[in-house]
């Protein structure tokens, strides 16, 4: 089981440094979906004022759907989950000013155990593209298994001017891993300024950044 952690920081910058060479080898469809072997209609999850999803593109081969490693006998393992345990999908909302929400489903095989607490994300190497916490209350640990998902939201900018900075992509991890991070390709450029993340929930409307 994973269970140690890092400082933020230090976790961030090591999945902004590894996820460098997975952004070369991402993809967008035609209709501005990134598929990774999953019904993007499924793990988009909620969130009626989507505009169009993304998936991680992780093989070249027509293969996108990454195994669980399970215990050799086909049985399921179960774990702390970690970031290439899971797949996950980022669809863009409208409320709150507009967000990211960002589902995540274990991989076959896969039974793991997400903690509540927000992903590691950031929209590149600086450390002002790194998304803190929403400010909401962590929540308990989530069991991810089959069609389970967890679902949390990033918000790319809480100020209320127009400063920041444009960035192309946004890049998602589990705290306390230092596995390869998920880089999804954006539509378009979207102004970061202190962007905060929610933690991981199974109810997507909890997943609003300042919702509540």
């Amino acid at each position: 089981m994973r269970t140690r952690r890092a400082t933020r920081s230090a976790r961030l910058a090591l999945a902004i440094a590894a996820a460098a060479a997975l952004t070369a080898t991402l993809t967008a469809c035609e209709d501005e979906v990134l598929d990774n072997g999953a019904d993007s209609s499924d793990s988009a999850g909620a969130g009626d004022g989507g505009s169009g999803d993304t998936t991680e593109d992780d093989a070249a081969d027509g293969d996108t759907g990454r195994d669980g490693s399970g215990d050799g006998e086909g049985n399921p393992v179960e774990q702390t989950c970690g970031t290439t345990d899971l797949t996950f999908t980022v669809s863009t909302e409208t409320q709150a000013g507009g967000y990211f929400l960002v589902t995540a489903q274990a991989n076959e095989g896969i039974t793991c155990h997400l903690e509540g607490s927000y992903p590691a994300a950031a929209f590149g190497s600086a450390e002002e593209s790194h998304a803190g916490p929403a400010g909401h209350a962590v929540g308990d640990s989530i069991k991810l298994s089959g069609d389970a998902v967890a679902y949390a939201g990033i918000s790319p900018k809480t100020t209320s001017d127009d400063n920041g900075v444009e960035y192309e992509q946004l890049i998602i991890g589990i705290l306390g891993d230092e596995s390869d991070p998920a880089s999804f390709p954006l539509d378009e450029p979207v102004l970061v300024d202190q962007p905060v993340a929610t933690n991981w929930t199974t109810d997507p409307a909890d997943a609003v950044p300042f919702s509540k």
